[in-house]
C-alpha cells in the first residue's frame, strides 16, 4: 500500500503542469466564491411604487421635508426604483426586483394627520423573502429615525405652550391658550381659599412634570443608541469565511479528483488484476488512494494556510493568524482530505476508466460545492443533502479550527461527521473495486 501511494506521487512529481493546474484551479474558484459572496451583499433592486403622488416637498410637524431625498437617503441597503403599478407587478413576477415597496392612496394626508399609515410590501415567495424583509423593515426603521426629531420638537410646542400659554394652531384651527404659569399667577391674585390652594398645587406638580416630557419623549423614541467605532477587522478577501471555504473547496476538488481518478488508472495500466492477486487487497488499493488524497490535501491546503497568514501579517490585521493553530489545522485538513479521497475512490470504481473517473468528478464537485455554499436557512434541503458530502463539514472544522476562541466542540463535531463519511464512502469503494476486475 506504501508503495503504491509512492508510486502515485511520484507521477504527480513527474507531471508539474497537471500538479500546477491541480493546485491553482481550486484557488482560483475559490477566490471566484469569495468574489461571488462579497458581491452578493450588494444592494438588491427594489421597485417603488407611488400611488398617493407624494410631492416633491411635503409639510410634516412644521418642518418641510424633501421626500425622495429622504428615501434616498435612508435606504441604505436597498436599491429603490421608481416604477408603475404594473411595471412593478411584471418585474416582481419575472425576478427582476425582489421586492415592490407601494405607497398607498391618502398615505402623506395620514401623516399630516399624525396617524401612522402604512406602506405595502410585496415580495415574492421562496428563501429570500424573510430577507427581504427584514431589509424593509430596516428601511421603514430608518424613515421613523428622521421623523420622528419634527414629531417630537412638534409635540413640545404644544407642551411649552401648556404651561407657558399663547399662540398656537392644531389641524388648521388658531387658538389661544392661558398656559399653567399665568394661571397660577392669576390663581395667586384670589384670596386665600383650600380649594384655590389645591387647584395652585396641581399646577405647580404639572409644570415639574412637563420640565422633563422633553427628556421622556426622546428617551422614548430612542430607548438606545448607536454609536459607530472606527473601522478595524479585515476585508472579506481576508475573512475566516472565505479562507474556510477556500480550504474546504481545495481539498473537495483535489481529493475527488484525484483518488478518482488515481483509483480508475490502475485498471487503465492494467496493473489492477495483479495487484488483487496477492501484492495488495482491493481495500489496501482504495486505502492507498485515500492515503493519496490526504497527502495532496495536507500540503496543498497548508501552503494555503501560509499564503493567507501572510497576507493577514502584511495587512497589519490583527487576530486570526494561523501560526498557533497550524497543528490542528493539519490534523483537519489530512482527516477532509481522506473523507473526500474516499468519495473519490467511490467515483473511480464505479467509472471504471481514468478518462470517465476524471470527467464525473470534475463534473461532480460543482453541485457539490454550491450545495455546500447555500445557507441552511434560504434551504433547509439543500443543508440536508450537504450533510451527505464532506464539502461543509471540511469548511465547519477549518474555521473551527483556524477561528474559534474554543475550537474543540465544533472541531469534534465536523470530524465526527468526516469519519462517518469516510468509513462509508471508504466501504462503498471496497464493494465496488470488484468492477475493475471485470
Amino acid at each position: 500500500m506504501i508503495q503504491l501511494l509512492r508510486k502515485d506521487l511520484l507521477v504527480l512529481r513527474r507531471s508539474p503542469l497537471l500538479l500546477g493546474a491541480l493546485a491553482l484551479y481550486p484557488l482560483l474558484v475559490a477566490l471566484l466564491v469569495g468574489a461571488v459572496a462579497g458581491y452578493a451583499n450588494t444592494r438588491p433592486r427594489v421597485a417603488f411604487v407611488d400611488r398617493d403622488g407624494i410631492p416633491a416637498h411635503i409639510k410634516l410637524a412644521g418642518r418641510s421635508f424633501d421626500v425622495r431625498d429622504l428615501i434616498d437617503r435612508v435606504a441604505t441597503e436597498v436599491e429603490l426604483v421608481p416604477m408603475s403599478p404594473g411595471e412593478a407587478a411584471r418585474q416582481l413576477e419575472t425576478g427582476r426586483v425582489v421586492a415592490s415597496v407601494v405607497v398607498p392612496p391618502g398615505f402623506v394626508g395620514e401623516l399630516r394627520e399624525a396617524q401612522s399609515p402604512d406602506l405595502v410590501l410585496e415580495r415574492g415567495r421562496g428563501g429570500l423573502a424573510p430577507i427581504v424583509t427584514r431589509e424593509m423593515e430596516a428601511l421603514v426603521f430608518n424613515l421613523n429615525r428622521e421623523l420622528q426629531d419634527a414629531f417630537i420638537a412638534d409635540n413640545l410646542r404644544y407642551v411649552e405652550l401648556i404651561s407657558q400659554g399663547g399662540h398656537g394652531t392644531f389641524l388648521g384651527q388658531d387658538f389661544e391658550l392661558l398656559g399653567l404659569q399665568k394661571a397660577d399667577t392669576l390663581l395667586g391674585q384670589l384670596p386665600p381659599d383650600r380649594r384655590v390652594d389645591q387647584v395652585r398645587g396641581f399646577i405647580t406638580t404639572a409644570n415639574l412634570a412637563l420640565t422633563q416630557t422633553g427628556s421622556a419623549l426622546r428617551a422614548t423614541a430612542s430607548p438606545i443608541g448607536l454609536r459607530v467605532a472606527s473601522g478595524r477587522g479585515r476585508a472579506w478577501a481576508l475573512s475566516a469565511e472565505v479562507q474556510a471555504y477556500g480550504l474546504a473547496l481545495t481539498v473537495t476538488f483535489l481529493g475527488l479528483v484525484l483518488a478518482a481518478g488515481a483509483l480508475a488508472a490502475e485498471r487503465d495500466e492494467n496493473v489492477i488484476g495483479r495487484l488483487a492477486r496477492g501484492l495488495v487487497s482491493l481495500g489496501r488499493l482504495v486505502a492507498a488512494k485515500v492515503g493519496l488524497a490526504a497527502v495532496v490535501s495536507l500540503a496543498l491546503g497548508l501552503a494555503v494556510a501560509l499564503v493567507f497568514g501572510i497576507a493577514v501579517e502584511i495587512g497589519d490585521v490583527a487576530g486570526g493568524e494561523p501560526w498557533a493553530r497550524l497543528p490542528l489545522l493539519a490534523a483537519g485538513l489530512a482527516l477532509a482530505g481522506a473523507a473526500v479521497g474516499a468519495l473519490g475512490a467511490l467515483v473511480g470504481a464505479l467509472a471504471r476508466d481514468g478518462r470517465t473517473a476524471s470527467l464525473v468528478a470534475v463534473l461532480g464537485v460543482v453541485p457539490i460545492l454550491l450545495v455546500g455554499l447555500v445557507p441552511s436557512h434560504v434551504s433547509q434541503a439543500a443543508a440536508y443533502v450537504s450533510d451527505a458530502f464532506p464539502f461543509t463539514h471540511s469548511a465547519d472544522l477549518f474555521a473551527a479550527a483556524l477561528y474559534e476562541s474554543n475550537p474543540w466542540r465544533g472541531a469534534a463535531r465536523a470530524a465526527a461527521w468526516l469519519v462517518g463519511l469516510g468509513f462509508v464512502y471508504g466501504a462503498g469503494a471496497r464493494l465496488a473495486a470488484r468492477r475493475l476486475l471485470a
